[in-house]
């Protein structure tokens, strides 16, 4: 596939061209120079590299982990089990976010139960309105 504006880049990979540029200024992908005819093309690595990017957001790796795993993954070399092991840490780390989210959902969803019995002070305001 010969080179291509940043706009076709970002219709080939699904995302946005400030998307594309941001993740230029992170560092995770190099910005083209500006030839004579202003038009900066994006090379096939590039294209390698946002696919790599999108598909681990996707999975819950944050920009600074995608950043070690893009330096694994076309750069120094790492064992497979040190990559396992970081995405055993991602589990554990999406697990108790999830962990987290259920605990502020019940709370949540008892204040609604007060709610629905017809209260006469909002309990939702007032537990967030309480002092500690």
């Amino acid at each position: 596939m010969a080179e291509q504006t940043i706009g076709k880049v970002a219709a080939v990979v699904g995302i946005g061209i400030e998307t594309i540029r941001f993740y230029e200024r992170q560092g995770l992908i190099e910005q083209p120079l500006r030839p004579i005819d202003g038009f900066r093309s994006y090379p096939e690595e590039t294209l390698r590299r946002l696919h790599f990017i999108v598909r681990a957001k996707k999975i819950g790796f944050s920009l600074r982990e995608i950043r070690e795993l893009l330096g694994f993954y076309f750069g120094e070399q790492v064992s497979c089990e040190d990559v396992r092991h970081r995405a055993q840490r991602k589990i554990n780390d999406l697990n108790e976010r999830i962990s987290a989210l259920q605990k502020m959902t019940d709370a949540l969803g008892l204040l609604v139960t007060e709610c629905e019995r017809g209260a006469e002070t909002c309990p939702i305001l007032a537990n967030l309105a309480e002092e500690i």
